[in-house]
């Protein structure tokens, strides 16, 4: 029941502090905050950039999702706001489709410092997994951090994700490289 609300974009409980629904126009200034922090974009390889790298990425999100809740589908990659219950943007959570992989899907969160140490992001990882496995009929999840990213890290751990492979040297830092981890969860061990 809870997914039939979602996918026809309410609002949904997600704990008794916080609510989830689909992303919305509304939402696109809190995200552009959230990124502008750089507190956030530290482990996030798309982040700082100007607004029109954020517009032209989560705009076709955003009108995709909008044409799917008309149609009464899913969006192509279903990505979640989360507030709280006085409405204050807490992150967001998605899933996005992997190219020509039928039931694979890439998991990703962002949250605003102010939520950080709150198990928003473990909460969140796991509602939108467990989506994916039940919903959406996934057959396996990646997610992927920076390895200096203990927080990611442990959500995905958390989650039930197990680290299943590491790109050396892999992202550019300001005081030289880290590594990239790579983070899965099959259908088959989701279930267990």
């Amino acid at each position: 029941m809870q997914y039939q609300q979602l996918k026809q974009g309410h609002t949904f409980p997600l704990t008794r502090e916080l609510t989830i629904r689909l992303i919305r126009q509304d939402d696109f200034p809190d995200i552009v905050a959230m990124l502008e922090n750089p507190n956030v974009t530290q482990y996030l390889f798309f982040a700082p950039s100007p607004v029109e790298v954020y517009e032209a990425y989560f705009m076709p999100i955003i009108e995709n999702t909008k044409q799917a809740i008309s149609e009464g589908e899913w969006p192509e990659n279903p990505t979640f706001i989360i507030r709280d219950t006085n409405g204050n943007f807490m992150g967001m959570a998605g899933l996005s489709q992997a190219m020509m992989l039928t039931g694979n899907y890439d998991i990703g969160y962002q949250l605003p410092e102010d939520a950080w140490r709150q198990g928003i992001a473990t909460t969140a990882c796991r509602f939108v997994t467990a989506l994916a496995f039940n919903e959406l009929d996934a057959h396996k999840l990646c997610g992927d951090c920076y390895a200096r990213n203990i927080g990611s890290t442990r959500v995905l751990e958390k989650t039930g994700y197990s680290l299943e492979g590491r790109q050396k040297a892999y992202y550019r830092m300001e005081n030289g490289f880290d590594d990239r981890l790579w983070f899965g969860l099959s259908k088959a061990d989701f279930e267990k």
